[in-house]
């Protein structure tokens, strides 16, 4: 009895009743009557949200003006009543089809009518029952009913025993979990021996919706009853297990936030003992560098914005860093901070001659794009491009238009950039993120006017990682560039004070839209004249110095200078020549160095003892007594170079050979000159056999070497009808221009490194097309000097001037088939 009575006391604490008095009961075996004494008509009370179960206690406010009535009608009488629950909870006045067919009779306790007028009661659960026929809706529901008796399998049996058991434990285990149910239950829960009121006490207290509490009561074998609760109660327990699981975690990084404070404070005591900056004091040192900024209203306002929020941040996390970053970027970044421009063109002009030997078109043009910013006062004017072959001063070039208006320089290398993000930075969002290279620089250089060399622009590639060149455009455009927006930065920055000068090799590669925002100034090879001065003036000074040696060391004559640009260099600009007078300088060094004996002054003899025999044969021509070798010229990134078309014949059928790493524009010309050779056999003096009756064979030597243009067309014909006629080739002559199939010659680009290439291989003709007669007029008179010009305008013309009437040494004796006479 004492163990049933707290059972029925946990029930009601579970259900924070208040005033509600203890109520003697009897066990559960004494309210469990027969079926017989059970009335076989119930007035029905419907409940929300509520199941109810035999033997179970609960209280039940009604609220219901027709469940009002039936209650106080109820406890006059039998004090007997039917609990069913309702479908739809929603609805006020349910009708039957809102109410379940299975409900528990029930016994009216108590009865306490509130002030407002409801009614609160206490009810006991006896037994099951099963709606047969609903009979009167009014004045309330009243019901025919079939009682269900409770079934569970002999207790005894081991599968019952251990399914008690089962229920019991899950019911501990829950007890356990969760630390808002009275502990006194579990002593109850191991007191209660009546497996049928084990399993309607702990169905009623389950926690699970209506639903799931209604399939249980209508489950009346008790077996399969506690089989479905044991699944319940199991699934509340992982809930449950889960749920500690979490709340464990969460009072452990609480635990945790709470020691990194406490070590953080103790570590802001012990910075503050060392004179050391605190988070705060970063951030306020920040602030204040900021306020000195002559920036924009809001870049100052997103400045702050992100102090403000570091300002939350805790110090040890890793966005901490980021942010500090990101906001030592922004104070460091030289907002309207300008370098005073010095104008004065008589300065630059000292300067660049003083710094370049030779490139006065250049130079002019230079001071021209100085003197239209001088009256302009901005920077909106085309981007300079110094275009031309290696180590003929682009870079330098950019130097010195720094040092003459007395910028600060900045130069970035474009030569393999395939990422985007190196020109426009990376977003914040991504691990080592940082900003891109305009910006990198630009914060380098302290000020936010300098000269800004874009080396290599040429050599940008682009994959998967976007395009740079596309980047560039907005940075190059003087109508754009005034906003321009790094990714990681994220906020407007004006470049449009920065004189970007770009360098390129080669103009095939830049993109179109970006070729267009600039303006090319070409940078062409330098004499042998041109090379003597600035290897006295300018590289041997400075090699002298690297090296860690004086002038009154080592002294080079102009013949001795001559004899390596001549013997140990074929090249444009002055690299190659930088560095073999290096080596003659090492040699001197050593020298010195190991105090042995030697004589400073180097003469054009000592260079063969110092560098060895020369590399390049100054006369490169092949000789007029062997017929088709002839001499082209030909343009290359690195400059102008020669080339030699030899043309050979064997008996055969008529085929063409070509070889020699030849391109398609080769090819075609090849093709192009055979051609007008076989439709105009008879005016060059060529037997038409020889076309059927012989092999032809072109072969350009340096196989290796990869070779096309549109300039080799004469020299090919040339070549074939040197050596169908077998007539020689005037001697020192080099050409170079297309052909079309009427025998026209057309002009063709590079002439002025042509024109360089063909001096350094001591030619003294050129054949070219007529209408290249003015880019030869452009160039300086020492660059053309020693060199003769015929221009033509017909392959005619060309053949004239390059073939010579006498026959060469030992001709080949043409054979053919039909009369065997010799042509």
């Amino acid at each position: 009895m004492q163990d049933f009575e707290k059972i029925m006391n946990l029930e009601l604490s579970g259900r924070n009743l208040e005033s509600v008095e203890m109520i003697e009961i009897a066990p559960p075996d004494e309210v469990m009557e027969d079926a017989n004494n059970l009335p076989e008509v119930l007035s029905i009370l419907p409940l929300r949200n509520t199941v109810l179960f035999p033997g179970i206690v609960i209280p039940v406010t009604v609220t219901r003006t027709k469940g009002t009535r039936l209650v106080k009608k109820a406890y006059k009488g039998d004090k007997t009543l039917g609990i069913i629950s309702q479908i739809r909870t929603t609805n006020e006045e349910p009708s039957i089809d809102d109410l379940y067919k299975v409900g528990t009779i029930a016994h009216i306790l108590k009865m306490i009518v509130l002030p407002d007028g409801n009614v609160t009661i206490i009810l006991q659960g006896r037994r099951r029952f099963k709606v047969e026929e609903f009979l009167k809706v009014e004045p309330h529901l009243t019901a025919k009913v079939e009682y269900i008796e409770d079934h569970f399998p002999n207790p005894k049996k081991k599968e019952t025993k251990a399914l008690i058991q089962s229920l019991k434990e899950a019911a501990l285990n829950i007890l356990n979990l969760n630390p808002e149910i009275p502990r006194d239950a579990q002593i109850a829960i191991n007191n209660i021996d009546t497996p049928n009121f084990l399993t309607h006490f702990l169905s009623s207290n389950l926690n699970v919706g209506i639903a799931e509490k209604q399939l249980l009561l209508e489950t009346f074998d008790g077996y399969e009853q506690a089989t479905k609760l044991l699944e319940h109660m199991m699934k509340e327990v992982q809930v449950l297990e889960i749920k500690k699981d979490i709340q464990s975690k969460a009072s452990s990084d609480i635990d945790q936030q709470q020691k990194e404070y406490y070590l953080r404070q103790q570590i802001k005591v012990l910075q503050e003992e060392l004179g050391m900056d605190t988070p705060d004091q970063e951030v306020e040192k920040l602030r204040a560098k900021g306020a000195k900024k002559r920036w924009k209203p809001e870049v100052n306002e997103h400045f702050n914005k992100e102090l403000n929020k570091i300002m939350r941040m805790n110090s040890m996390a890793p966005e901490y860093g980021v942010s500090l970053g990101y906001a030592e970027l922004l104070v460091d970044l030289p907002w309207n901070e300008m370098s005073k421009d010095n104008f004065s063109l008589a300065r630059a002009k000292k300067i660049l001659d003083n710094d370049h030997f030779g490139l006065t078109k250049v130079k002019e043009r230079i001071l021209e794009y100085l003197a239209v910013l001088k009256l302009r006062q901005d920077m909106k004017a085309p981007l300079l491009c110094l275009y031309g072959p290696p180590g003929v001063g682009k870079t330098s070039l950019g130097k010195s238009i720094a040092k003459a208006l007395g910028r600060e320089y900045v130069r970035m290398a474009l030569g393999g950039v395939h990422d985007e993000a190196e020109v426009r930075g990376h977003r914040k969002t991504y691990i080592g993120a940082m900003p891109g290279k305009i910006i990198q620089n630009i914060q380098k250089a302290k000020k936010s006017n300098p000269v800004f060399i874009l080396d290599e622009i040429d050599k940008i590639s682009k994959d998967h990682r976007g395009d740079p060149s596309s980047a560039l455009l907005e940075v190059l455009d003087p109508e754009q560039n005034s906003a321009f927006k790094d990714n990681y930065l994220e906020v407007e920055y004006d470049l449009s004070n920065v004189l970007f000068v770009a360098t390129a090799n080669s103009l095939d590669s830049i993109q179109p839209a970006l070729r267009d925002r600039m303006e090319i100034i070409e940078l062409s090879g330098y004499t042998v004249e041109e090379k003597l001065e600035i290897a006295k003036r300018h590289l041997l000074p400075k090699q002298i110095e690297q090296h860690g040696m004086s002038s009154t060391m080592i002294k080079l004559n102009n013949q001795a200078i001559v004899k390596i640009i001549e013997g140990y260099t074929r090249e444009s600009g002055v690299r190659n020549l930088e560095q073999k007078i290096g080596s003659v300088v090492r040699k001197i060094a050593k020298a010195v160095a190991m105090e042995e004996e030697y004589n400073p002054n180097i003469k054009e003899a000592d260079i063969e003892r110092l560098l060895g025999q020369p590399i390049f044969d100054k006369d490169l021509y092949e000789g007029n007594d062997l017929a088709g070798v002839v001499t082209g010229l030909a343009w290359t990134p690195v400059g102008g170079d020669i080339l030699f078309i030899e043309t050979n014949l064997s008996k055969g059928k008529g085929v063409l050979t070509l070889s020699g790493q030849l391109g398609d524009v080769m090819k075609e010309s090849a093709v192009t000159a055979l051609s007008y050779l076989k439709s105009h056999a008879d005016e060059i003096g060529i037997d038409y056999r020889v076309f059927s009756q012989y092999d032809l064979h072109i072969h350009v030597p340096q196989g290796a070497v990869p070779k096309d243009g549109p300039s080799a067309g004469i020299t090919m014909l040339v070549s074939m009808a040197s050596i169908f006629t077998q007539r020689k080739i005037k001697k020192d002559l080099a050409m170079t221009g297309e052909i079309t199939l009427r025998g026209k010659v057309l002009p063709v680009g590079g002439i002025k490194e042509k024109i360089l290439a063909a001096k350094r291989a001591n030619i003294k003709d050129i054949i070219m097309c007529y209408k290249n007669q003015k880019d030869v007029e452009e160039i300086g008179e020492e660059y053309t000097k020693g060199l003769t010009f015929h221009y033509v305008n017909y392959v005619e013309e060309v053949i004239e001037v390059a073939l010579l009437e006498e026959k060469v040494k030992k001709p080949i004796v043409f054979t053919f088939t039909e009369d065997k006479k010799d042509c």
